[in-house]
């Protein structure tokens, strides 16, 4: 059923732009016998234009996992409560676009920063290619602006990173071993309530994972204090970890993106894929030097722009 409706929605994508292409036909030749005015038939051409390009984009995301959800995760760099405050600003551009394209958001956990912003947060985006539309925001983001923070009013660089992946449903086969699996129960911190440092709610779940490859080991941590039930907690924080199994596996048969995530550069200068420079009023991804002047507008969540350059550029290279 999973393939038939997902069959179905290219047929119906198919069938919309084909409707609207012989419409704006019809237009034509209306216009010609003047029955219709010049600017129907550029609206016209408008309407079909958008939605060629919204079946071209959503064809360009036919690899493995490019259909599931996904789970976004930002760290701050170092910088202190100025790259805190910029981690929260892109934790709400991120929120923004995924409410505006109608997807499920849990935020599954979330590190205030000392005095202002986040250290950290880890977000999971449930929804058809959400991971596909966001894979590409892998990467240091830099801000430059005016910091309210700095009393002399000094123009300050800030870093934050964003790692993506995709997130495992059900229906994904990921082999954990149980023996590998240790659990540390904590104290939820929060703005109150009964339960709020009374009850360990919060669950941490330490994993030895093993690369069957090379067989290096390492320890991969998982925090969740979504809920006030300590066992949904650590249902979720489960679908976390098998997330990032599976996306380790991914990545191995993803050419493009191991090259994305092997880099996993140092969060600080240099090492950006996109800056936002807020006096000058400019956003700009280094990778495909798409920009835009409307910096209020993309901290609102209008990344498209930026997400169907980056997938119009490197999808055919993750193909090859």
């Amino acid at each position: 059923m999973k393939l038939v409706k997902g069959l179905q929605k290219w047929i119906d994508g198919y069938n919309e732009v084909k409707t609207m292409s012989d419409e704006l036909e019809l237009a034509f030749d209306f216009y010609k016998e003047e029955l219709v005015t010049e600017e129907e038939v550029d609206e016209g051409y408008a309407k079909s234009m958008a939605a060629l390009e919204n079946l071209e984009l959503k064809n360009m995301l036919r690899e493995e996992g490019d259909q599931m959800g996904c789970v976004l995760k930002i760290n701050s760099g170092a910088g202190g409560t100025e790259s805190q405050d910029w981690s929260s600003m892109l934790m709400r551009m991120y929120l923004r676009w995924a409410e505006e394209n109608s997807y499920k958001i849990t935020i599954s956990n979330i590190q205030d920063g000392d005095e202002a912003g986040i250290k950290t947060c880890t977000i999971q985006i449930e929804g058809d290619y959400a991971y596909g539309y966001l894979k590409g925001e892998n990467g240091v983001h830099r801000l430059v602006r005016v910091s309210p923070f700095n009393a002399q009013g000094k123009r300050m660089t800030s870093f934050a990173s964003v790692f993506v992946s995709p997130l495992a449903d059900d229906t994904i086969e990921v082999q954990i071993n149980p023996a590998d699996i240790s659990w540390d129960l904590f104290r939820s911190g929060g703005a109150g309530g009964q339960n709020v440092n009374k009850v360990e709610t919060g669950v941490r779940i330490r994993y030895k994972y093993k690369d069957p490859d090379t067989g290096e080991e390492e320890e991969i941590l998982i925090e969740n204090t979504e809920t006030r039930s300590q066992l949904d907690n650590r249902e979720n924080a489960m679908r976390l970890l098998r997330s990032q199994l599976y996306d380790r596996e991914l990545q191995k048969r993803l050419a493009a993106q191991r090259k994305i995530e092997a880099g996993k550069k140092k969060i600080e200068w240099g090492s950006q894929i996109r800056s936002y420079v807020f006096d000058d009023r400019r956003v700009k991804d280094h990778r495909t030097n798409f920009q835009t002047s409307d910096v209020n507008g993309v901290m609102d969540g209008k990344i498209d722009g930026f997400i169907k350059a980056y997938l119009m550029e490197f999808s055919s290279e993750e193909e090859n």
